[in-house]
């Protein structure tokens, strides 16, 4: 009967972890760079354990439940006029986009390096904007449809959660100091990547593959969007990623605006 509680009931509860321990939350180094992206202080992650087997099919409800949890909605907090505050209101719907999440390395970002966007050495191209007077050939790549350099990635690669957190890291937050060159970004990007997903090795094949579900998330109260902002903003964003064999779940967050200057 346990498997039909599994795929009937679909009730989940969940606890927070507080014991677990992300490495780019800790590390002097990447917290530097988040301060220099105008990102510390505003991203951020957080891992709770769930009592029931979970099925991608189930994501929506999976999702509904956890913004509903008493114990998640007591740890989470949102955005308003600059200051991080309580959820207020009960949550009553949430949207959820399954995110692909099949890399377990890095070369999906091997098309940058020859491809005009960078010099020979690893630094960034400049080029002229209407808007941004400090621009570069990445953020074009990363930001303008219309860009020739748009083309180098293709839907598919650009889904992929390696690609977003990328491209996150990369367009920063509001008073964000940009790279002259590419390492900081991609060293960023695999040590947070590596943090959050969880991936397993086939004993024969000896090939590793991801096992983690990732869902992009977005949840409303009776007056309209609230987490993980009231508006839409690219750079506002919350992924659930799913550990269905540990039945961890992470939310990593990140809201738009201008971070702290401290570490």
């Amino acid at each position: 009967m346990a498997g039909d509680k599994c795929d009937f009931e679909q009730t989940f509860s969940f606890c927070p972890l507080p014991s677990k321990k992300f490495s780019f939350l800790q590390d002097r180094e990447t917290l530097e760079l988040f301060m220099k992206w105008s990102m510390l202080g505003r991203v951020s992650a957080q891992t709770y354990s769930f009592d029931q087997c979970f099925y991608p099919y189930s994501s929506d409800k999976f999702a509904l439940s956890f913004f509903r949890d008493p114990n998640v909605v007591s740890s989470l907090r949102k955005t308003e006029a600059g200051a991080w505050v309580p959820l207020d209101k009960p949550i009553v719907s949430v949207a959820v986009e399954p995110v692909p999440c099949t890399k377990v390395s890095m070369e999906l970002f091997d098309p940058i390096y020859s491809c005009g966007i960078l010099r020979p050495s690893g630094h960034l191209v400049k080029c002229l904007h209407d808007v941004y007077p400090d621009y570069d050939e990445l953020r074009q790549m990363l930001q303008e449809e219309d860009s020739e350099q748009y083309r180098v990635f293709g839907r598919e690669e650009r889904a992929e959660l390696l690609f977003r957190l990328f491209k996150h890291l990369c367009v920063g937050g509001e008073l964000c100091q940009y790279e002259d060159t590419i390492e900081p970004y991609i060293s960023t990007t695999k040590k947070i990547y590596r943090d959050l997903i969880s991936v397993q090795k086939d004993p024969e094949t000896k090939k590793i593959s991801v096992v983690s579900t990732v869902l992009k998330v977005c949840a409303y109260d009776e007056s309209g969007r609230c987490y993980p902002g009231r508006r839409e903003e690219d750079q506002t964003f919350a992924y659930l990623i799913v550990d269905p064999f540990k039945r961890h779940v992470t939310l990593f967050y990140h809201s738009y605006g201008v971070g702290t200057f401290t570490l």
